[in-house]
């Protein structure tokens, strides 16, 4: 990352597209655009990408993230989690979206996405909205986050050990 290095922009379309994702092995981006006249997820070859295109998503889809092991891609749609089992040893394949499961969390904006995986791929970061109440209507984000530091020491002052 040292030294001047000359800008090439990958998409040169005319279309919204934002999220673009690398796979785990460096070959292949995944990217969210509006080019199908709504918003879906797509695959190409990386760096290359004028090298072929993949429809992921066929019915609406945003936020595309890759499995660990890049043997999946993930992809939202509306409140489903989607999920497309790929293959990128040789050429890229895709096999037919299923839905993993449906909840209400929050999105992200353009270019950052609001969920991410587990380093050991078993788990999902996502943020629910916070609960509404009649008192107080429902922000758009969480107002408030508590970070504690040091809490084993605090704990220890708090609870003595015999």
């Amino acid at each position: 990352m040292e030294g001047d290095h000359p800008v090439k922009t990958l998409l040169h379309e005319e279309y919204i597209q934002h999220q673009p994702v690398i796979s785990p092995d460096g070959k292949y981006m995944a990217y969210m655009s509006t080019e199908s006249g709504k918003m879906e997820v797509y695959v190409r070859p990386f760096p290359e990408v004028n090298k072929g295109k993949w429809p992921i998503s066929t019915d609406g889809g945003e936020s595309p993230l890759w499995s660990r092991d890049g043997r999946e891609l993930f992809y939202r749609n509306g409140g489903a989690i989607m999920a497309v089992a790929v293959d990128t040893k040789s050429t890229f394949s895709a096999g037919k979206p299923k839905m993993l499961f449906q909840g209400t969390y929050l999105t992200g904006y353009e270019d950052s996405p609001a969920w991410d995986m587990s380093p050991d791929g078993k788990l999902f970061l996502m943020m629910k909205p916070p609960a509404s109440t009649a008192a107080a209507p429902t922000p758009a984000v969480p107002r408030k986050i508590n970070i504690v530091l040091n809490w084993l020491e605090e704990l220890k002052q708090r609870v003595p050990v015999k």
